[in-house]
């Protein structure tokens, strides 16, 4: 479904709407062209989590009743951010050629953005909450998602300090609230410390909403939570663990910049020291390689010692397309929260720590063990 401001077809119940943040970035519009794609059967539902049988998809929002809008600061429209991922080999011109007319009705539904200086946060709270509520009132949609794909925020060194809605209030801040400020979940997919912000929580915790965060779990970490359990249930020594990543496009521009690569690294680096229960040595760096595109590389260099101290390494690389990877995932996401807020949860979703590299509310970060708490809490759902 599309969000067409006069949708001739739809139905007046059963409908979700999906809000992002960053509406016209590659990781939305690939989400955007994947879920239309899919709904008219042109591309398999690969990747999608939600379509395996643990997590029962029959009872989950069907892609084609979703209804896609959001917010953007950026120019240009979906229709050329669609052919520059083509151009990047991102997406298929064959399914971007046949949902032309589907992108075009989603661009309607996109609103300006909010950038921090030029309106007062109170003042862009309220716009963008009333941008969410006329997009769920003008399609009569039972519920929104907010998902927030913009890019990486730096941190915030005391969260605690942060309590009332100030010109000071982080960008992503500002959109959370508004988000439940309309009734809307809220999903951080990207790194942002708006989460742990305690003026954010106390609006969640007003509202009665669901949310969820941080960080999408999308590559090299991923890896990892499979991998570092390895080394603790084998009673092996982890002595370190390097990490070079390499990446172009909005995100390698982004994290050029220390303080927003800061939010990365802490995410990435914070499960892996949880998994093995203490700080495990080793240097990480992301580096911005514009001709790399929406690609990215992560080479990651592990030693470890054996039985009698035998030092033993294990290397391995992964290449992947950022936003192939993550717009699944948001997908994923999208269904899920629907349905809980459906189901009346509230609060932080920890068991949703499965698509997370930093998840809010949650501790556990191998990736065995959040499957197993993610099949249990969908199955409570429908309970």
């Amino acid at each position: 479904m599309t969000s067409n401001d006069l949708p001739v077809n739809a139905p007046t119940t059963g409908n979700t709407g999906v809000w992002f943040i960053g509406a016209r970035g590659s990781v939305a519009t690939t989400a955007v062209v994947g879920a239309l794609g899919a709904s008219h059967g042109l591309v398999p539902a690969t990747g999608l989590v939600t379509e395996l049988p643990e997590l029962h998809p029959e009872g989950l929002p069907d892609l084609s009743s979703l209804f896609f809008g959001g917010h953007e600061v950026g120019g240009g429209s979906l229709a050329k951010k669609a052919e520059a991922l083509v151009a990047g080999g991102v997406l298929p011109a064959a399914v971007v050629s046949a949902v032309a007319a589907d992108l075009e009705a989603v661009d309607v539904a996109i609103r300006p953005g909010h950038v921090a200086g030029e309106e007062t946060a109170a003042a862009a709270v309220e716009r963008l909450a009333a941008d969410i509520s006329g997009f769920r009132e003008r399609h009569r949609l039972d519920r929104v998602v907010v998902v927030d794909v913009a890019s990486t925020q730096p941190p915030v060194d005391d969260p605690v300090q942060v309590r009332g809605v100030t010109d000071g209030l982080p960008v992503t801040a500002v959109y959370a609230l508004a988000a439940f400020r309309a009734g809307a979940s809220y999903v951080s997919f990207t790194p942002s410390p708006c989460l742990r912000l305690p003026v954010v929580l106390e609006a969640a915790e007003r509202s009665g909403l669901p949310y969820a965060g941080c960080d999408g779990k999308t590559g090299e970490t991923l890896v990892k939570s499979a991998l570092a359990p390895m080394f603790a249930m084998r009673a092996l020594d982890l002595r370190s663990w390097t990490s070079i990543n390499l990446l172009g496009g909005g995100d390698g521009a982004t994290l050029a910049d220390p303080a927003a690569a800061r939010s990365k690294t802490v995410a990435k680096r914070s499960g892996l020291d949880a998994i093995v229960g203490r700080p495990v040595p080793g240097p990480m760096h992301i580096d911005n390689v514009e001709d790399l595109g929406e690609w990215k590389t992560a080479w990651d260099h592990v030693r470890f010692d054996g039985f009698l101290g035998t030092r033993m390494t294990l290397q391995f690389t992964w290449q992947g397309c950022d936003s192939a990877l993550a717009a699944p995932l948001v997908l994923d996401l999208v269904r899920l929260m629907s349905t809980a807020h459906a189901a009346g949860r509230t609060g932080p979703q920890a068991e949703l720590a499965f698509f997370f590299k930093d998840p809010v509310g949650a501790t556990e970060h191998r990736l065995s063990e959040q499957w197993r708490a993610l099949v249990e809490w969908r199955e409570g759902l429908d309970a």
